[in-house]
């Protein structure tokens, strides 16, 4: 695993420059956003194609209707825009004018998360990833950093359909370096172990690698699994991973309720996985405005959360799945 280093680069701005990058290498697609093109810095792409950049105005169940109608004569349409307000003022247009024709409009989804912080609650997207996941033909991505939301743009673009990429409002830290290769289904194994396996996606993974580490100290081997693709799921290396350690944790800046967590118990349920397993993620809660560390220590999403909880399967008896 690469070395963690700061950020200066939040993946909302990462996304948005290459972006206007690929904008010489695909001359047909057109961008849409509702009234915060400096906050998701889609606003790039208007400064050098402007005849392929729509400002909507705040009206995100118009603006995914437009951006269907673009797609349905066969361009690309990509939509910018908060979570929150894409992914729940715009849910019936983004289910019957996009997921049901199966169409190629790809949301670009800021503020993913508690990673919204001092925005506060309205503008914090912590059912999205349920939201979205349920839609059929619904792809859902959660890079973590520049390189890995570079390459995703790519792969969003290439996929055929709708694609929801999860975005962060800050910048945090720096993971992947940029010969790193992303896929569709896909995921990376960052740590190797043997006795639990920590798995997560976007800033959440961050404090998974902290906790992991200072588990590896005390002499407990983790494996850590950054999930990027949410939907498609790579079940096959997760749950490869999972019969190796018997224990799982599954930490995401989401509601626990019907996020990646789920999923994966789910997936373990159907194929007869026996294991220890415990999910974080926001209790049946909303978090609140205030800096970002401080909530994720409050909402039990930090690394010594996760710690305590790894701590915990791993003198429990009895499996939860």
């Amino acid at each position: 695993m690469n070395k963690l280093t700061k950020s200066n680069k939040p993946t909302r701005l990462a996304f948005a420059e290459r972006m206007v990058e690929y904008g010489e290498i695909d001359t047909n697609f057109a961008v849409f956003e509702a009234d915060i093109g400096y906050s998701t810095n889609s606003y790039l792409f208007n400064n050098k194609y402007p005849e392929r950049y729509f400002q909507m105005g705040i009206a995100e169940f118009g603006m995914m209707a437009s951006a269907s109608g673009l797609a349905a004569n066969g361009r690309t349409a990509v939509v910018a825009g908060y979570g929150v307000f894409l992914t729940m003022r715009a849910l019936e247009s983004v289910r019957s004018f996009i997921c049901y024709p199966n169409l190629n409009v790809k949301l670009m989804s800021s503020h993913g998360g508690t990673t919204a912080a001092i925005d506060g609650v309205t503008h914090q997207a912590s059912e999205d990833i349920a939201l979205m996941s349920t839609l059929p033909n619904m792809h859902v991505f959660a890079p973590c950093d520049t390189n890995s939301t570079r390459a995703m743009f790519d792969v969003t673009m290439q996929t055929q359909g709708p694609v929801y990429c999860r975005l962060m409002r800050d910048s945090y830290y720096e993971l992947y370096d940029e010969n790193t290769t992303f896929k569709c289904g896909g995921s990376h194994t960052l740590t190797q172990g043997k006795d639990i396996t920590i798995i997560s996606y976007g800033d959440i993974l961050f404090q998974a690698l902290e906790a992991a580490e200072e588990l590896r100290e005390a002499g407990i081997s983790v494996e850590v699994i950054d999930a990027y693709s949410v939907k498609p799921l790579d079940w096959e290396n997760i749950s490869k991973s999972i019969r190796k350690t018997g224990r799982v944790i599954v930490a995401e800046g989401h509601q626990q309720r019907n996020g990646m967590a789920y999923e994966i118990a789910t997936c373990m349920a159907k194929d007869g996985i026996s294991a220890k397993f415990d999910n974080l993620g926001l209790n049946d809660t909303f978090a609140e405005s205030g800096a970002y560390p401080l909530l994720i220590e409050k909402y039990g999403l930090s690394a010594q959360h996760i710690i305590n909880r790894a701590l915990s399967l791993l003198v429990t008896k009895e499996a939860t799945v």
